[in-house]
This record gives structure tokens, sequence and C-alpha cells, in this order.
């Protein structure tokens, strides 16, 4: 079973990795249609902004494996929390998934109006390009701080099988995650702030860490989930 273990949680931490190499590339390439508020009826970046929608799609579908890939160890410490972890990366790439769709039918009606000009046009443009923000807030944000901070991190504090003290940024960083999200859906400040950044920076350096620790190391091997559990006696009832 260590051999098994440790294979399973490099491919995990190579899914890690992948959703940041997938998604902050997604970021850059939305630019022109989340920062441009008539891009609806301007010249447009469909391309270029079609590939940040591709980019997305995989990253969602990266969120779920490693919940998927990690569960087998993790329901050794704990399968109700295990399958709450996994239903919540689902949920997760559910709503990024979403916005994906929201930006990609800014794209659709721009190449139907053919640069024509329209305020009614604009203002759904512009509704879609909230409709994806929120989206960001309530996937990467919110469940990504419940999920990979608090479930995760308190998964792998207990089982041991990454260092405590990094597992512990996770339990610590996700509900920060959180909070800070909350106060950026009640206007508090604003998503981009510099505050939310920072609120937020514990996350990120827990999920990256995770990432490369995993793929480079492995899990600890002293960690009582890796070990083979006992095989039960199978000999013969003599009454």
């Amino acid at each position: 079973m260590p051999e098994a273990a440790q294979r399973r949680a490099r491919i995990a931490g190579v899914w890690f990795i992948l959703t940041f190499v997938l998604s902050i590339p997604a970021v850059l390439l939305y630019d022109p249609v989340l920062n441009d508020a008539n891009y609806i009826v301007g010249a447009g970046a469909d391309t270029q902004v079609r590939f940040g929608a591709l980019l997305e799609i995989l990253t969602a579908v990266a969120n779920i494996a490693t919940a998927v890939v990690l569960f087998p160890l993790l329901k050794r410490q704990s399968e109700s929390i295990a399958l709450g972890y996994i239903g919540t990366r689902i949920l997760e790439s559910t709503v990024i998934v979403m916005g994906v769709v929201s930006v990609l039918a800014v794209v659709a009606l721009r190449q139907d109006l053919a640069g024509g000009d329209g305020a009614d046009a604009v203002l759904v443009g512009r509704s879609l390009v909230a409709l994806k923000d929120q989206t960001f807030l309530l996937g990467p944000a919110f469940c990504a701080g419940f999920g990979n901070g608090l479930l995760l991190g308190y998964l792998m504090y207990r089982s041991g099988l990454v260092p405590r003290p990094m597992a512990l940024i996770g339990v610590v960083g996700g509900p920060i995650a959180c909070a800070t999200a909350t106060a950026v859906l009640f206007g508090v400040y604003e998503q981009q702030s510099p505050v939310n950044f920072l609120f937020t920076a514990p996350e990120i350096v827990w999920e990256a860490s995770l990432g490369i620790w995993l793929v480079t190391k492995g899990v600890r091997s002293a960690s009582p989930v890796t070990e083979t559990a006992p095989k039960v006696s199978q000999e013969p009832d003599t009454a």
C-alpha cells in the first residue's frame, strides 16, 4: 500500500499544480471581455477569450480530479469528510463552468451583433460579466476556502500525510478565505482590493505548497492511513 499511496499522492499533486497552471493564464486571457465595458459591440478578441474558457474548463476538471484521486487515502481518516471534500470540489467546478458559459455568451452575442451599436447589448454584456465576477467569488473563493482549506487541511493535519505545520496553513487559511469572500459579498471592500488578496494569500500558499510537496515527496510513510489494514484471520470454525 505505501507504494500505491505515493503514486496516488504524486498524481494528485500534478492535478493541484495544474489548477494553478491552467487558471492563472485563463484570467489573463479573459482581460479584454472583463475590463472592456463595450466589448460586446467592439472589435473583440474572441479567439483569446475562447482559449481562456477552455483553460477554465480544464481547471474545473483538475479541481475534481484532486479530490477523487486523494479520496482512497482521505477516507481512511474520515470517509464522511472526504466525501464532503469531493462534493465541495464538484460544486466549485460547477460554479466555475457557469462563469465560463457567461463569458462565452458575451462572445456569441458580440458575433451576432457584428460590431453594431446598441445600449441594450452593452447592458446585457455587462450583466454577463457581472455574473462571471460573482461565480469567481462563490466558486474559487468560498468553495476553495471551505473545501481545500478547512476540509482538506483538517484531513491532512489529522492524518499526518503531510507536515502538520503546512496543513495548519490550510486549516487557518480556509476560514479566512471564506471570511474575506463574505466581506466582499457585503461590499466591505472590492474583490480586487489588496486587503482581499492579503486575506486570500494563506489559502493560495497552502494549495501551492501542497501540490509541490505531493509531487516531490509524496505522502509521509509514517502516517497510519498509508499503512496496510491488518488482515482478518480466516481460521476455520472448530465449534
